[in-house]
């Protein structure tokens, strides 16, 4: 059995790197995708590393949009077509950073198979503050002249929008350890569902929402643990997570997750030495 990192990258080749060398470790593989206006070129010599390899079919990403689903989707499937027995694919962003040894993340994983780690909330009951993204019209995944107006418009004088085929739905955080066998019922129902993949392409910050509402109204919803395993700090209000810094040291190290994000070593790198002098006396 082996474990899969997928990392979604598109920013600095030195922050990733450090990222990739903190991954490395025996039965384990990590696959980049980087987004598609980046220059490979650059990146290249990160698959010397072992268990490193890119993602071939890449596309370009916008936040907030489908294009990160996307992204996410095709990158699901070519691992899946890898032929490796995975227990988990461990999707990270490259601003994320380990808060705990490869060894022990490991460990707990392969302890854990056929779990999957997914913060779930319902959104018109618990995540109320995100309900307008599910009733109202989203075009910035399209190009086409005018789009813009013409959402306007839609989100003036339609009535609001409501998920297709019964759907309850859920969602928190794009960021998720999740099994293949959560991954294949994902793409097998986008697959099966035009109905459900209109709605969701229509839907703003969708890779917050997508697999949560997907596996939650599934019959493997009894097998996601609402955990993602990840630190997260955001400022009330705010769309985007804190860079997080020396200052919140402690509070990385008590938390009991393995992976937070996100990190810039511009504004702070000491967090980085700091939290592998932590991992390091795991072993």
């Amino acid at each position: 059995m082996r474990l899969a990192h997928l990392i979604l990258a598109h920013g600095s080749k030195s922050q990733l790197e450090r990222l990739v060398k903190r991954l490395v470790y025996p039965n384990t593989d990590i696959y980049i995708h980087l987004d598609a206006k980046s220059d490979m070129a650059e990146f290249a010599d990160l698959e010397k590393l072992d268990g490193v390899s890119f993602i071939k079919k890449r596309t370009g990403i916008k936040w907030g949009d489908y294009s990160m689903v996307t992204a996410t989707l095709i990158s699901f499937e070519e691992i899946l077509k890898s032929g490796n027995e995975y227990s988990h694919i461990n999707l990270l962003s490259g601003q994320d950073y380990p808060l705990k040894s490869a060894a022990t993340i490991q460990k707990f994983l392969f302890a854990n198979t056929g779990k999957s780690f997914i913060k779930h909330l319902s959104i018109f009951d618990e995540w109320q503050e995100s309900k307008s993204r599910i009733t109202m019209y989203n075009l910035g995944d399209y190009n086409f002249p005018l789009k813009f107006k013409i959402q306007d418009f839609l989100n003036k004088f339609l009535p609001d929008r409501k998920m297709p085929l019964g759907l309850k739905p859920y969602g928190f955080s794009q960021w998720i350890t999740i099994t293949p066998e959560c991954v294949a019922y994902s793409l097998d129902y986008l697959k099966k569902h035009r109905a459900a993949r209109r709605s969701f392409r229509l839907i703003w910050a969708v890779d917050e929402i997508i697999f949560q509402t997907i596996l939650m109204n599934s019959p493997l919803k009894d097998k996601v643990v609402n955990d993602h395993l990840r630190y997260i700090k955001f400022k009330r209000g705010a769309s985007r997570p804190n860079t997080l810094t020396m200052a919140d040291a402690k509070l990385l190290v008590d938390s009991g997750k393995f992976y937070a994000r996100k990190f810039d070593p511009n504004v702070d790198s000491e967090i980085l030495n700091y939290l592998d002098a932590a991992a390091e006396k795991e072993k």
